[in-house]
C-alpha cells in the first residue's frame, strides 16, 4: 500500500495489468463534532475531457446512487473502515467519460457554522474492484483544510488508454456551490 500526497498520480491499469475496476473509498474522522460528521457528502462527478458533468445525471451521491450507464455505483453501505464507497466499473464507463472525480462537501454547512478544517483526519483510498485489495490511499487531507466546507478528494482519468488516479486535495470555501460551478453540475 502506497501513500499519495496532494497532486501525486499513479497509473493504476500499466501497474496491475487485467484491472477491471476500483472502489474509492471515503474516510474521516470529526472526532466529537457529530453535526459534522452527519452533514457531510459524498459524490462522482463523471466528466468529459473539458472536466465539466456530461449532464447533472452524472452527479452521483446519496439521491442518486448511479451513473446512467451503471458504470459508477455509491455504495448503500461502505465495508471497512470507510464512511462511504463509490464503485467504477472500467469497461462500463462510456468513452465520452474522460474522468471521474470524487468530492466531499458539508450540506448545509455554512449555515451550521462548521468547516472541514475541523476535520482530525480526511482521505481518499483506491481497492481493487475484484478483492477488495487496497492498492493506493492518500495522505491525510485534513490537515491542510481549514474554513472549507467542500474538497476534491481524488479522481480517476484515461491516460493512454488506461487508467490513472490522482490525489487532488483542493478545497472548496463555497462547498457544494464551489464544487458545482467548476463541474457544471446544476444544483
Amino acid at each position: 500500500m502506497a501513500v499519495m500526497r496532494r497532486g501525486s498520480n499513479v497509473a493504476l491499469t500499466r501497474e496491475i495489468p487485467g484491472l477491471t475496476g476500483i472502489v474509492f473509498g471515503i474516510n474521516w474522522d470529526a472526532g466529537s463534532e457529530s453535526l459534522l460528521s452527519d452533514n457531510l457528502v459524498v459524490a462522482a462527478i463523471l466528466c468529459d475531457a473539458a472536466g465539466k458533468a456530461v449532464s447533472d445525471e452524472h452527479f452521483v451521491f446519496f439521491n442518486q446512487l448511479s451513473s446512467p450507464d451503471l458504470s459508477v455505483t455509491q455504495l448503500e453501505e461502505a465495508l471497512g473502515d470507510d464512511e462511504e464507497q463509490i464503485e467504477v466499473n472500467f469497461a462500463a464507463v462510456p468513452a465520452e467519460i474522460s474522468r471521474i472525480a470524487v468530492v466531499l462537501y458539508i450540506n448545509e454547512g455554512t449555515a451550521r457554522r462548521r468547516a472541514l478544517g475541523q476535520l482530525k483526519q480526511c482521505g481518499i483510498r483506491v481497492l481493487n474492484l475484484a478483492d477488495n485489495s487496497e492498492l493506493v490511499r492518500s495522505e491525510n487531507l485534513a490537515q491542510a483544510l481549514s474554513a472549507e466546507t467542500g474538497i476534491s478528494l481524488g479522481e480517476v482519468y484515461r491516460h493512454n488508454g488506461g487508467w490513472k488516479f490522482k490525489v487532488v486535495g483542493g478545497g472548496y470555501t463555497k462547498g457544494i456551490e464551489g464544487i458545482a460551478a467548476d463541474y457544471g453540475v446544476t444544483l
